[in-house]
């Protein structure tokens, strides 16, 4: 399996990076292929915009969709956004690693999304959903929390605006989130076994059943 894992903090030495390193070791040893954007490393820039072509359309109205359309044509993606998607056609399995951020991605993730899940690309044309263009790829979501468990219930719905808003609308298949809650309170013990708990769940990633979300068709959408 062949696992893209795209980690958004800036602290190497953070629990988030910890995780980080112990999804990489695992991985690694159970021969799987992995590659890691480091968004933060990588000074990744989260705004989309013209910057994000080599060239433009020429269309008389500039919209950034219609632009990522005919770049997707045409082959001209900047450099950066294009080595993403390169990473994404190589991964069977894409696990993103990051803080919660006000129940939601950080910026610099949010903006990796934006700018690399590109119209034309990852979805478009009625392709979303089970119809996704990433269909056939499998995704998961890694997280660190400032808050206990009790703010998060269900963490497969806090992360549905993800999860399902994105992820799925591309067509990934969604395996059940982890998440280590308020590690920076936690005692060392409990971070130990917080660690402990995610390398379990990452050995078991490769046959994971994901989560069942409605169909295009379900969905009453043809």
């Amino acid at each position: 399996m062949k696992v893209l894992i795209v980690y958004a903090h800036e602290n190497p030495a953070s629990f988030n990076g910890a995780m980080k390193d112990t999804a990489v070791e695992v991985l690694t040893a159970q021969g799987h292929e992995v590659q890691v954007s480091d968004l933060y490393a990588q000074g990744f820039n989260p705004v989309g915009g013209k910057h994000d072509f080599t060239e433009l359309s020429g269309a008389e109205f500039y919209k950034y969709q219609a632009e990522q359309v005919a770049a997707g044509r045409s082959g001209t993606f900047a450099t950066d956004v294009q080595a993403e998607m390169d990473k994404l056609v190589w991964a069977d399995l894409v696990l993103f690693q990051f803080p919660l951020w006000w129940f939601h991605l950080p910026a610099i993730l949010k903006g990796w999304m934006d700018r690399v899940l590109a119209s034309g690309f990852a979805y478009g044309n009625g392709q979303m959903f089970d119809r996704g263009k990433l269909a056939g790829k499998r995704a998961a979501c890694a997280i660190t929390t400032g808050g206990p468990a009790a703010f998060y219930p269900d963490l497969a719905e806090t992360l549905k605006p993800i999860m399902f808003g994105i992820l799925y609308f591309t067509g990934l298949q969604v395996l059940p989130p982890f998440g280590a809650h308020a590690p920076a309170q936690a005692d060392d013990a409990t971070r130990t076994q917080m660690l402990a708990d995610y390398r379990a769940h990452v050995e078991q990633l490769a046959s994971a059943e994901p989560l069942q979300y409605p169909t295009m068709a379900e969905m009453g959408m043809g």
